[in-house]
């Protein structure tokens, strides 16, 4: 599991690379042809990362219930309720500690619950889900930099 955990590790390093400087309204612009921002986006790494490696194997996570049924799969952006550029950096800080968090985490994880992705991917083990958590935060993190050149262009 050591390599997942090295390629979780520079994905998440790409994406505050990525994120760096961002004003609040470049992290909430929804730009045409999406449907949601780059601030959604990152939270919802961070919440599927949860909700697949920690919920499915019955073990407490460490992001609080209302944020993952605000950002989960099948969500989108509250365009009443902006992430201010505070709300986002907590996010942001959180995205390296949550790495270290599941390498440290990782023995305790004796069961877990099958689960069928939306992309028809079965996981059945904690070794699954982290697998398939890193080819899911790959895809997030290609829609973060199209949605970061779309806003840069217009």
């Amino acid at each position: 599991m050591d390599y997942q955990f090295e390629v979780l590790e520079k994905s998440r390093q790409s994406l505050l690379k990525l994120i760096e400087g961002l004003t609040e309204e470049e992290i909430n612009k929804i730009p045409e042809g999406f449907n949601n921002n780059i601030a959604w986006n990152v939270i919802h790494v961070l919440i599927t990362q949860q909700l697949i490696c920690y919920k499915l194997a019955g073990e407490e996570g460490y992001v609080d219930e209302q944020t993952i049924k605000d950002y989960r799969k099948g969500t989108a952006p509250n365009p009443e309720k902006p992430v201010s550029l505070e709300e986002f950096e907590k996010y942001k800080e959180e995205l390296m500690p949550n790495v270290s968090r599941i390498k440290a985490d990782y023995p305790k994880f004796t069961t877990y619950n099958s689960y069928t992705t939306s992309v028809g991917i079965s996981l059945n083990s904690i070794e699954d889900a982290i697998t398939f958590n890193n080819y899911h935060e790959g895809i997030h993190l290609g829609y973060v930099m199209a949605l970061r050149r779309a806003i840069r262009v217009l």
